[in-house]
């Protein structure tokens, strides 16, 4: 198979995959109050149906990827995919919220091992001038999955079930795990190294917290689980920072955030993410249970919000190659912040879709020009043996944003308003989107912090468990 035949295959069978998990993060939403009439629960069990999946790819993302770097990435790639389709038919086929939240995890720990080898897959595949608009493609697919989660959710639910939001996912494995194993090409980093006490530490300090956070407004800030979560995970997490300066091989060496470009991109993905997915978890249910739309209806009016990567993330990653990404990223985030602000300034309960709809296009067109910039500047910040950990890293941030977003901005709307009247509803919902906004507006400023051109630290000494990759040609 010739170069550019394998560039296509990887392309294709990276961004199939990668739709998967970004489909995953958000095609729940618009099914929540479905799944909440059929199988009971609280709020908090409406935020672990979300975060159970967030919170498991989050923390094991970074150990993913070094499991890929070890033992290497397409065998790696298709145990992950094929955890991640058992994981979905065991959560259509879940009785109760107690089993759909445990298959939930499971499908986390299936898309950790997956994703962040897609990137260096693709990475592997592509010749380095073409990648920028590779990137772009991989981005725009996974724009797709952001525009079609609320919407294919929403279908689903109400003209079919809520339990085929799932069982979408097990026909698109069963396909891709043939083409994976024949298509791609095998690489890996020699004598990479897993780092099984860094993954203890993150995986506790961030459960922890989340745990915390969720559970505070039925037991209260002071109760002792909530207490307990917080303090212990602060100092797990505390533990992590600490044993990626420290260790020989951590999983995520913190030398990497003294470079200005890999720090300032992922503190504004982790905070892009947690003002976004916060407030779509919220504003999905919103337009069911005080605008009482179907859900259908939920999907499709939320499309200019989150149909926009289709349009635009192609243009973004084109753009980011001819002038840099700083810009374009900055744009992005800057336009998100403005239109949850704008939608925490018109949201009432008789809220019109017209008065909605400004809000929504400012918000869509703000996240299609974050996606396909932010992979290439991460992925450009680091030296090319370290695109797994500098992959892993950037999505474990994004997702931890998202299941923080969810716990925070739920945590705010639960201490303002409730689901008991509509007029409660917008109580709490009004400043959980101010939160929201003020999170992605401080990631513009991180953005605006990028240098120019991102540049590999090449002057560091190479780590002893780190290599270039090596690319093998069986397909």
């Amino acid at each position: 198979m010739n170069q550019r035949a394998r560039a296509v295959w990887a392309l294709i069978i990276t961004s199939i995959a990668g739709f998967m998990a970004a489909l995953d993060n958000l095609v729940v939403t618009t099914a929540l109050p479905s799944i909440r009439k059929d199988l009971g629960g609280a709020l908090a069990d409406l935020e672990w149906t979300v975060n159970a999946y967030t919170l498991t790819f989050a923390v094991l993302l970074m150990f993913g990827a070094a499991l890929g770097d070890r033992f290497g990435r397409r065998k790696l790639f298709l145990l992950g995919l094929a955890v991640f389709t058992a994981a979905s038919a065991a959560a259509a086929s879940a009785p109760g919220i107690d089993g759909l939240i445990a298959a939930r995890a499971v499908q986390g720990v299936g898309a950790a091992i997956m994703t962040p080898l897609t990137l260096t897959l693709l990475a592997a595949a592509v010749p380095a001038e073409r990648r920028g608009m590779a990137y772009g493609i991989w981005g725009a697919v996974n724009g797709l999955a952001v525009a079609g989660g609320p919407l294919i959710g929403g279908g689903l639910t109400e003209h079919v079930s809520w339990h085929w939001i799932f069982w979408l996912n097990v026909p698109l494995g069963v396909a891709l795990l043939p083409l994976a194993r024949l298509r791609l090409a095998e690489s890996r980093a020699p004598h990479a190294r897993l780092d099984v006490p860094g993954t203890l530490l993150v995986s506790g300090g961030l459960f922890g917290i989340v745990y915390g956070l969720v559970n505070a407004h039925s037991d209260g800030w002071t109760g002792t689980w909530v207490l307990t979560g917080l303090i212990v995970g602060g100092a797990l997490l505390g533990g992590f920072v600490h044993h990626g300066f420290r260790s020989k091989n951590p999983m995520l060496p913190m030398r990497l955030f003294g470079n200005r470009a890999f720090s300032a991109i992922n503190a504004a993905g982790l905070l892009m993410f947690l003002g976004m997915f916060g407030a779509i978890f919220l504003l999905s249910q919103f337009f069911q249970g005080v605008s009482g739309y179907s859900p259908t209806e939920a999907g499709l009016r939320m499309l200019p919000w989150t149909g926009m990567p289709m349009i635009v993330a192609p243009l973004a990653g084109y753009l980011s190659d001819k002038t840099g990404g700083r810009p374009v990223v900055t744009a992005g985030l800057a336009l998100q912040a403005l239109g949850l602000a704008l939608f925490a300034l018109v949201v009432k309960a008789d809220v019109s879709y017209a008065a909605e709809l400004p809000a929504l296009i400012v918000s869509g067109i703000g996240m299609a020009l974050y996606f396909a910039p932010a992979a290439n500047l991460v992925m450009s910040s680091v030296r090319p043996a370290e695109q797994g950990i500098a992959s892993g890293a950037n999505n474990a941030l994004r997702e931890v944003g998202g299941a923080l977003g969810v716990a925070v901005l739920g945590s705010v709307f639960s201490s303002h308003g409730g689901y008991e009247t509509p007029a409660r509803f917008v109580d709490g919902l009004t400043p959980a989107l101010w939160v929201g906004a003020a999170a992605v507006g401080v990631a513009a400023v991180a953005a605006a912090l990028l240098p120019r051109r991102a540049r590999p630290a090449a002057q560091e000494p190479e780590p002893t468990a780190v290599r270039e990759p090596v690319v093998s040609a069986q397909g």
